[in-house]
């Protein structure tokens, strides 16, 4: 079993990255999960909430309340499924444009101040080791 070591360094590392992210995504105003469909609804045309669960890995039940609280504070909107009339299509309103093009770039430079302890060539044998270990699972 000498593979736990391994289990418990990704898992403390993930816990230690998101606990230094989710300090500055809390200073920014918004839960780590509304920052999340920020990001991915930023820049991109609108998705289905399908397509935005499996681009955030976000659950459904935690999803539907998410978009709810963020629809309300006129982050997103919804907009008809021309494609199915069952479902909607998930945009940024021009307020969460507006606010994706503020604090994604903030906090990419916040965590740029941590990544930056790491040198070009530390940062790519670790992206290296992270993809042999993902492939095992595929």
């Amino acid at each position: 079993m000498n593979f736990m070591s391994l289990m418990k360094e990704l898992a403390s590392t993930y816990q230690a990255f998101e606990g230094y992210s989710a300090s500055h995504v809390k200073q920014l105003g918004l839960t780590t999960t509304q920052f999340d469909i920020l990001a991915t609804l930023g820049n991109q045309p609108p998705m289905t909430c399908t397509e935005l669960g499996e681009r955030t890995l976000i659950l459904k039940g935690t999803m539907t309340g998410v978009l709810e609280r963020m629809e309300a504070k006129g982050l997103i909107k919804k907009i008809p499924n021309q494609a199915d009339g069952r479902s909607y299509m998930i945009g940024l309103t021009k307020s969460g444009d507006k606010l994706f093009k503020k604090i994604f770039p903030e906090h990419l430079q916040y965590l740029e101040l941590a990544f930056s302890r790491l040198s070009k060539k530390e940062i790519e044998q670790a992206v290296k080791a992270l993809r042999e270990v993902k492939a095992v699972f595929n």
